[in-house]
């Protein structure tokens, strides 16, 4: 695959299409290249592939076409377009920290980490705001959800009368949103329709790794979160584990990893481990894990808890492009999957990483 400039993204979905037709052969499983920004160079320019700038790019979703960048200390949301690797910034202001409500370039966010979409709407997780902030995406208006700027709390009700505590993941699914509050050490519920916010597991303000019912279970500090629309997964970073919350009754168990054990072994359920892992997606079958603490990329099967390295070294950051283990990440965050690869918020590298799966 080309790995200069611009052209790395586009010759990604190329191949991507080629492969569908069977014009081509696949690109070696795991192998991971860079598609958008530099290593090492940060900033807020707009262009092509690995001539656009991010900085501390944290969270990242798909509309199914595109992809979305949550570009946390530039406080904007990017478009990376896939036909052409062209980056945009698609709201917010660089550097112009807020919380306006407005269209495009006039709206305001505050350290957006958490970024998701349900192919209509982007929902965000405005971390520095508190807030949830929703972007049509067609027209670019950006309103707030739930929440109010500046007010931090953990109170159940409707919109504005809702308060989080440093959200950072989010996802959707099925006319809600769900929401991983961070240092209410809480998932949150909400009905996309009415903004009611409720709490769905977790103790507010109550560290723990205890595993039980609604707000008998704890969590310790949970980041990344998926759903399938019948349970939450959700990277519970300080407790190095990957819990499961079963939607409809809250009940919450750990799926895999070992609370309180920080380590990069591979393995089956318990038996594998992880160091702070904070970015989680998933597809039909599994669940990718950016096992942050270790700079590396994680798959875990869903059926049988089995957890594998896709990609990266435990313990060694960089930022090299190349196949497996052989690959080097710098604290990457967010995930999201499109076309047959994994795509990556490498914040640490303010880079945006492709892994073949």
């Amino acid at each position: 695959m080309i790995k200069n400039h611009g052209m790395v993204w586009l010759m990604v979905v190329i191949a991507t299409a080629l492969v569908s037709c069977g014009k081509v052969e696949e690109d070696a499983a795991n192998t991971v290249t860079t598609v958008a920004g530099y290593a090492g160079y940060t900033g807020t320019v707009d262009g092509v592939g690995t001539a656009a700038r991010f900085d501390y790019p944290y969270g990242i979703t798909t509309d199914g076409t595109n992809l979305f960048v949550a570009d946390a200390n530039n406080n904007t949301i990017r478009q990376i377009i896939a036909s052409t690797g062209t980056v945009t910034t698609f709201a917010g202001t660089a550097s112009a920290s807020g919380s306006a409500d407005g269209t495009g370039t006039a709206a305001r966010f505050k350290h957006p980490e958490g970024i998701t979409s349900d192919g209509t709407n982007l929902y965000v997780a405005d971390t520095g705001n508190n807030t949830i902030r929703q972007i049509v995406i067609s027209t670019k208006v950006v309103t707030t959800l739930a929440g109010v700027a500046g007010a931090v709390g953990t109170a159940d009700g409707t919109r504005t009368a809702a308060r989080f505590n440093y959200p950072t993941g989010i996802t959707t699914h099925g006319g809600y949103v769900y929401v991983a509050d961070t240092d209410s050490h809480t998932i949150r519920k909400i009905v996309i329709s009415s903004g009611v916010v409720a709490t769905l597991a977790g103790t507010a303000g109550t560290a723990g790794s205890a595993d039980g019912t609604g707000t008998g279970a704890q969590f310790n500090y949970p980041y990344g979160i998926a759903s399938d629309g019948t349970y939450v997964y959700v990277a519970d970073a300080n407790n190095n584990t990957i819990r499961k919350v079963v939607i409809t009754s809250g009940i919450v168990t750990t799926l895999t990893g070992a609370a309180g054990s920080i380590g990069s072994s591979d393995g089956t359920g318990t038996a594998a481990l992880f160091n702070f892992p904070v970015g989680l997606t998933m597809d039909d079958s599994n669940l990718y894990i950016a096992d942050t603490g270790n700079n590396t990329i994680r798959q875990i099967v869903i059926s049988s808890g089995v957890v594998t390295t896709l990609a990266g070294a435990a313990g060694t950051a960089g930022s090299t492009d190349n196949t497996g283990s052989d690959a080097r990440f710098n604290y990457p965050t967010g995930l999201t999957e499109l076309g047959g690869y994994l795509f990556v918020a490498d914040a640490g590298n303010s880079t945006i990483r492709a892994v073949k799966l």
